[in-house]
């Protein structure tokens, strides 16, 4: 596999962490609750900025980076950590930004990003103080890039064993799943941002489509959305109690239509929701999930019309993919 050219420059950092704790009503809609914001407020909230040959679109709590054919969108992973906070610290340390968010049941979730906002160690610290590295990326150094160029792996197994339908699917087969490894050789270790922002790369890990469908413009999760979660929630958690470092990316996608930035945000969000509800109503902790929106860029079906199963949200276990051991 081959590192990526060095023209791949790193994108604009991600918004600062958040400095007190939030409320998870902007993605669970309780009974009888109207949305708490509409994508009319995110759109009227957008700053465009350049920088030399890039585009920077600010919208509160994510930044989104047009960068020749690229668009990407970053977001502080520590703003979800912060809702239902019991306290939230932020501190620097030379270069680099520590957030500490302390939850309900006292474990400490303390995360260092570097100027650039690039996520360079998780841990997870216990009320007793014993510490738990859920990722850590300081084996990479200044790596020029988050893309990487890796050939797409090729899958001949069944189709249930690289793509599995939530709807469908049990606690037992999505917990293989989830325990499965690479379906080829990965021959070495990858940094978050490249896992995130590299498809080829996150391919090479079999997924779990959700059976999850929000209303048009909306990101927030209604309460019969949030049960079909739980047999995701038990084969996450059945995966985490295995191995405490488990880390599951979480893929908001949309499908063709409407505006790239719209689509992109608001993938963005409704990860995010899928990842607030599995911790709040499932007690998923929340360090060992990350999210990431693609908008309309890895298309299930290939129609520019309006679809269904392009409008998804999707699981995968990337561990072997950032972790060496794991992938062993």
């Amino acid at each position: 596999m081959q590192r990526a050219p060095q023209g791949n420059r790193p994108a604009a950092a991600p918004p600062p962490p958040p400095t007190q704790a939030r409320s998870a009503s902007e993605f669970i809609r309780r009974d009888n609750q109207g949305p708490q914001r509409g994508f009319d407020d995110i759109r009227r909230d957008r700053r465009e900025t350049r920088e030399g040959s890039r585009t920077i679109i600010s919208e509160g709590d994510r930044t989104i980076v047009r960068d020749g054919n690229r668009t990407i969108i970053r977001h502080n992973e520590a703003d979800r950590f912060a809702i239902d906070a019991r306290d939230v610290r932020v501190t620097q340390r030379g270069n680099d930004t520590i957030s500490i968010i302390v939850r309900p049941d006292g474990t400490q979730i303390v995360t260092t990003t570097g100027r650039d906002g690039r996520l360079i160690r998780r841990v997870r610290r216990d009320r007793d103080g014993r510490e738990v590295i859920i990722i850590d990326n300081r084996f990479a150094g200044a790596r020029p890039g988050f893309f990487v160029n890796v050939p797409p792996p090729r899958w001949r197994g069944p189709p249930e064993r690289y793509i599995l339908d939530g709807r469908r699917a049990n606690r037992n087969a999505i917990f293989a799943l989830f325990l499965a490894p690479p379906i080829q050789y990965i021959d070495r270790r990858y940094t978050l941002e490249e896992v995130r922002y590299s498809e080829p790369l996150r391919a090479y890990m079999p997924r779990v489509d959700l059976d999850i469908h929000f209303e048009t413009g909306s990101w927030q999760l209604t309460p019969e959305q949030i049960d079909r979660l739980s047999v995701i929630a038990d084969g996450i958690s059945q995966a985490i109690a295995k191995n405490p470092r488990e880390v599951f990316l979480i893929e908001g996608h949309t499908d063709a239509v409407g505006t790239d930035d719209d689509n992109l945000s608001l993938s963005d969000r409704r990860a995010e929701a899928v990842a607030v509800a599995l911790t709040e109503q499932f007690g998923v902790p929340p360090e060992n999930l990350v999210t990431q929106g693609y908008g309309e860029q890895n298309l299930k079906v290939p129609t520019d019309g309006p679809s269904e199963e392009n409008r998804r949200v999707a699981v995968r276990r990337i561990t072997p993919l950032i972790d060496r051991q794991a992938g062993r």
